[in-house]
């Protein structure tokens, strides 16, 4: 077997162009390919026949909620159109704070003048977004070589200090400029910088660094504003108190995940759990998240609930326990109701997955409080699917202009969904190449009792509070967060073998994951 690596961007990029079709394009080509089945001799012979049409189903598109932002800004409250929106005349919720920083450029095609000019061009971005963020950096921009990255770190991280220790401060950002073919070198950083020195880091790529676009810069201010504690945007029924089931009643919402090894891997590398929860009621915009190593390939979270490691005065106990506890002492309530996102497992598993987890979920609130006993709710989130939606008609309007791709908040739930259970598919983010794919949600368990309608308007609004970019996205962002995590983690592991800690000034300053 002869395995070929396509190594020219440019072809990569022609390959992905020529792959991602128009839908009604791929609708065709779908048509196509079920043509010849009718002439097949054998399936004439058992009187199996093709119908040549898609199945037809009826939907409805659910509407984009308002986005709150500060009122410093020209623009307080926005409704977005077709699933985007800037920046523009437009200012965080609240900004964080930056101000210790630093920078260090490893590539080498950059020059140190194109990499200043980048780093106060960001500054200025998010400083005009509403963050507090000072403009110049504690010692001046380093060029440095990818070789070595450890020892380099420490030795710059050691200059930084010697600095900011007599000041009683830390560092509170690292802009790092990588190449952009860096191979484990991102890694290297991230772990580095997350588990060893307890640095909060942004990277960006030498291409992007060059382009300076603003929507680029925009998206990194985001970023780094979430990281350092701050919060971009807030849905304006959180604020009211109108969005379902979360706003009359303390809600806790979970993202879960469980990243498995790749293949190459070594066979000591375990499967790694990332379990993420909302800290913040009512708005449901911030996350922590923990992360556990388990048996290779177990799909079942094994970290939720340990027995054994409860005792008095401990906040341990599994990563629901955990959540909790930070929950109840950065709201100053305790969750009432607990709604787990939960990325999806083999179907064959799904039942052992609900007895097992939920069953953790239980103990964990008991372990509390004996009496403590909080609504639970348990939404699988599949993405992997060949399920696709199709508009009845690509005219203006019921489309998305140019893409051809339904609209965000499509959502169905009756003919092609389970006929007992409750699911439905959503189609929450605006797709701009290829033909989208929807999310299908399916409760497994709901104490909460979600109308159809509460839990699809619930779900679709929180695809807008993605803290990484100004549009709605696909998937709930929860279980993104926990995914982002739980291939944060796995890049942790390679160094001594075993997942390391990761640093609580790092986790304590806000979504570092993201």
């Amino acid at each position: 077997m002869e395995v070929c690596e396509i190594s020219d961007a440019k072809q990569i990029s022609y390959l992905l162009s020529v792959a991602c079709q128009h839908p009604m394009d791929h609708e065709k080509t779908i048509l196509q390919t079920v043509n010849p089945y009718n002439e097949d001799p054998h399936a004439k012979e058992f009187g199996i026949t093709f119908e040549n049409k898609l199945t037809i189903v009826k939907g409805r598109v659910l509407p984009p909620p308002v986005l709150k932002f500060n009122d410093q800004g020209k623009v307080k409250e926005f409704l977005p159109k077709v699933g985007k929106w800037n920046m523009r005349l437009k200012q965080m919720v609240k900004g964080g704070e930056v101000n210790t920083w630093a920078c260090i450029n490893f590539a080498s095609d950059i020059t140190h003048a194109a990499a200043v000019a980048f780093c106060d061009e960001l500054a200025v971005m998010c400083v005009i977004s509403g963050m507090n963020f000072k403009g110049d950096p504690v010692l001046p921009l380093v060029n440095a070589k990818p070789n070595h990255v450890r020892p380099f770190l420490k030795k710059h991280y050691q200059r930084f200090m010697e600095i900011l220790r007599p000041l009683h401060k830390e560092l509170d950002l690292l802009i790092v400029i990588l190449p952009d073919k860096n191979g484990t070198l991102y890694g290297d950083i991230k772990r580095i910088c997350e588990t060893d020195l307890g640095l909060v880091s942004q990277c960006c790529l030498a291409k992007h660094v060059l382009k300076m676009k603003p929507q680029y810069l925009t998206n990194i201010a985001l970023k780094i504003n979430m990281k350092v504690g701050g919060r971009n945007t807030v849905l304006l029924d959180a604020v009211v108190g109108n969005l379902p089931r979360v706003s009359n009643t303390p809600t806790i919402i979970f993202g879960a995940d469980v990243s498995h090894p790749h293949h190459g891997e070594g066979r000591s590398s375990p499967s790694i759990a990332a379990v993420v929860a909302s800290q913040d009621w009512p708005e449901v915009t911030n996350y922590a998240g923990l992360v556990r190593p388990q048996a290779r390939h177990e799909e079942i979270i094994q970290g939720l609930f340990n027995e054994n490691d409860c005792g008095s005065g401990c906040i341990s106990g599994g990563m629901i326990k955990e959540h909790l506890i930070s929950f109840m002492r950065s709201t100053g309530h305790i969750p009432r109701r607990i709604i787990f996102y939960r990325d999806v497992v083999s179907k064959g598993r799904l039942n052992m997955v609900l007895e097992h987890e939920l069953s953790a979920i239980k103990k964990a609130c008991a372990s509390l409080d004996p009496i403590y006993n909080p609504q639970v709710t348990i939404i699988m989130v599949q993405k992997q699917h060949h399920t696709r939606l199709f508009a009845g008609n690509y005219g203006v309007g019921s489309t998305i202009f140019q893409s051809g791709n339904v609209l965000p908040g499509t959502v169905v739930d009756k003919e092609i969904c389970h006929p007992t259970d409750f699911d439905f598919y959503l189609c929450s983010h605006a797709g701009t190449k290829g033909v989208s794919r929807p999310v299908r949600y399916h409760v497994l368990w709901d104490e909460n009792n979600f109308t159809a309608n509460a839990l699809q308007i619930l779900t679709n609004h929180l695809c807008y509070t993605d803290a990484r970019c100004t549009s709605s996205v696909s998937i709930v962002p929860p279980v993104h967060y926990a995914h982002l995590l739980a291939s944060r983690a796995r890049l942790y592991i390679g160094y001594k073998g075993k997942l390391p800690d990761i640093k609580d000034n790092v986790k304590k300053r806000g979504m570092f994951f993201c």
